[in-house]
């Protein structure tokens, strides 16, 4: 089994050993957080797919700074941006919905496992789940955000909004919960 340092400099001089070690390494981490951005599963295998081809294109440019792990998953969190502008989807409504005023009881979270959590996330208009990714699961400030996917700082902050009231209602739906 090669070690981190060894996958890097096979990958550094096009290896293939070392590309497929690399590959076999993060590809499973890598492709949950596809599946988080993309409405589909061949869409998240596109994704993962374009995001391992730049990681090999610019395995040159890592210079060891930071977790080798964190870099792919830039490259793959950016992918997925881009993926997304490609697609031109970007027609979610603008504008402020509430959250619902009682929030569901804390022993009802307890009941949902990680696909069905995931389910919903995918289950949510393009915009709402982008911004609900980024700001929710991978830290992203809401000017980084509205940077990225060229929309204002209200409207990241506007669809979250709306990506957490739908996400509340769905598990509402879920359990048959009336607040």
């Amino acid at each position: 089994m090669l070690s981190e340092e060894d996958i890097i400099a096979g990958c550094k001089k096009k290896r293939a050993e070392a590309q497929q070690a690399l590959y076999d390494r993060y590809s499973g981490k890598m492709f949950a957080l596809c599946l988080r951005y993309a409405k589909h599963r061949a869409e998240a295998e596109d994704v993962l797919q374009e995001g391992f081809i730049k990681v090999f294109d610019k395995i040159k440019t890592f210079r060891g700074d930071g977790s080798f792990e964190g870099w792919i998953r830039r490259i793959m969190v950016h992918t997925a941006i881009k993926y997304y502008h490609k697609a031109s989807r970007k027609n979610e409504a603008i504008g402020w919905e509430s959250l619902p005023d009682s929030p569901m009881k804390p022993e009802v979270y307890g009941q949902l496992d990680a696909d069905q959590i995931l389910d919903m996330i995918q289950d949510l208009p393009e915009g709402y789940r982008l911004v609900f990714n980024l700001h929710a699961l991978e830290g992203y400030k809401h000017k980084e955000i509205a940077d990225m996917l060229e929309i204002g700082e209200s409207t990241s902050r506007s669809q979250l909004t709306k990506a957490r009231s739908m996400l509340q209602k769905m598990i509402e739906k879920m359990f048959t919960i009336v607040l």
